[in-house]
């Protein structure tokens, strides 16, 4: 073994051996994994009003009110109906919304999220 010292390239980690050839370094992306979706749901009950609701649906979820009633009346029918699907943070934000809106004016509607 000689007491000179190496030079190494870039690509390996392999001694250059003078010929001139150097490694090229590629960097690869990350493959990013997109965030988990959730479901913002309405639940029935016995004691909000149906206009209350179609508001709600207006109001926080952008819909017509034709879609709005559609989506009200699936809530009356079947209990439960999905009103958005959203990222984490926006779901969060919209259950409180719409809890905190329901609450205000003295209505027991509930709305949760759950994930995809």
């Amino acid at each position: 073994m000689t007491d000179a010292p190496q030079k190494w390239t870039m690509a390996a980690d392999e001694p250059d051996d003078g010929q001139g050839e150097t490694g090229v370094v590629t960097k690869t992306k990350p493959k990013t994994k997109r965030p988990p979706l959730y479901k913002v749901l309405l639940l029935n009950d016995d004691y909000t009003p149906m206009e209350f609701v179609v508001h709600v649906l207006e109001r926080f979820f952008g819909m017509t009110h034709a879609q709005a009633f559609e989506v009200m009346l699936t809530v009356h029918k079947k209990g439960v109906a999905v009103v958005g699907v959203f990222s984490h943070e926006i779901a969060e934000t919209k259950v409180g919304q719409v809890m905190d809106f329901a609450r205000r004016h003295q209505h027991p509607l509930q709305c949760t999220m759950e994930k995809e």
